[in-house]
């Protein structure tokens, strides 16, 4: 391993501790083992400069709340839940409604208020960190003693890689993903309306006026949900399309990806540079544009603004507790829950 490649830590707060992965290149990603927050990533642009492309509180404090589940890990199940209940082979499970009726990210018990156990490692041209934690049965109503292990790993390409693994000892559900806010500008320069996303995604999820999906899925043809050559996000943001509007103007829906794709997605900013790919084994992505974002949160470049963030949260969708048809969240008992989401930067 390369002297460059180094894993530091420090307790910034009480009993959290803040771990930074840093590599030859100079990029590193630095993380809370509450939650597994991602604070910063630091990439190189075209020019060889070092900024921060996510964006984080700039009190660390703000992350003990966390509304807008900067950078956290979610879990147990991603998204909302309708009415806060599902069914699982015929009886009822009741949740803790956190958004009006519904369930979403696993309220108050959800993963990103957790402090996980961490152990640290180093190998040939990488350096990570293994997030361990156990959620006993029917913690937040869900069944099943879940035990799960999220790896944070950084390379020497400039890849950072999220691995997620868990077990059941009894049937469950579960679908986690990460929910970092990427700004590829650097620094939170402007929004991401100038973001070109290139998506293999042939179809979508309609949502209703709750944000909750209907079960419809959207042909992305002639829309501006249509993604697979390429399109700036703020062609979503100024759309006229209902489902651009139902969601405040922008996107916060589930793609479905075709399963031939190796990169599910590449997102690029010219005036940067700058280009994001993400790989991934999971059905789909929700993207989310920070539609909700307001002017509100000190963030450690400026104050936060609508679109000033898009999270790529690859996952499988709750919906398929309630509508048949897509891929299942569900977890056998002692079934391996195993995906893999990979985040490469370059530039141009």
């Amino acid at each position: 391993m390369s002297d460059n490649m180094k894993i530091t830590s420090e307790k910034p707060l009480n009993q959290w501790k803040e771990y930074t992965l840093s590599n030859d290149d100079g990029m590193s990603v630095s993380f809370l083992n509450y939650g597994g927050i991602i604070t910063k990533m630091i990439t190189p642009n075209r020019d060889g400069e070092l900024e921060n492309v996510v964006l984080g509180y700039q009190n660390i404090e703000k992350y003990k709340q966390n509304p807008n589940c900067f950078g956290a890990i979610i879990g147990r199940v991603a998204g909302r839940i309708p009415d806060a209940f599902f069914c699982l082979d015929g009886k009822k499970y009741e949740l803790e409604a956190n958004e009006g009726a519904h369930h979403l990210h696993g309220a108050s018990t959800g993963f990103h208020h957790v402090i996980w156990e961490t152990s640290p490692f180093q190998a040939d041209n990488q350096v990570g960190v293994k997030l361990s934690h156990s959620s006993p049965n029917g913690e937040g109503g869900y069944p099943g003693q879940v035990n799960v292990t999220v790896t944070y790993t950084l390379t020497n390409e400039n890849e950072f890689l999220i691995n997620y693994e868990a077990v059941s000892d009894e049937k469950t559900v579960l679908t986690l993903t990460n929910h970092t806010y990427f700004n590829l500008t650097g620094q939170l320069k402007e929004s991401v309306g100038n973001h070109i996303v290139q998506m293999n995604s042939d179809r979508f999820l309609e949502l209703d006026q709750n944000l909750i999906p209907t079960g419809k899925r959207i042909n992305v043809t002639k829309t501006p949900f249509d993604f697979r050559n390429g399109k700036k996000l703020a062609e979503g943001f100024q759309s006229t399309h209902p489902q651009n509007v139902t969601v405040n103007h922008g996107y916060d829906h589930y793609f479905l990806f075709n399963k031939t794709d190796e990169t599910s997605i590449v997102v690029k900013e010219d005036t940067s540079g700058r280009i994001l790919k993400v790989k991934t084994n999971q059905p789909g992505v929700v993207m989310y544009t920070g539609n909700g974002l307001d002017d509100h949160c000190v963030l450690q470049e400026g104050m936060s603004k609508k679109h000033l963030g898009v999270c790529f949260e690859t996952q499988g969708s709750p919906a398929s507790l309630h509508h048949d048809g897509l891929p299942s969240i569900t977890l056998e008992a002692n079934e391996q829950y195993k995906k893999q989401t990979i985040y490469s930067f370059s530039y141009n």
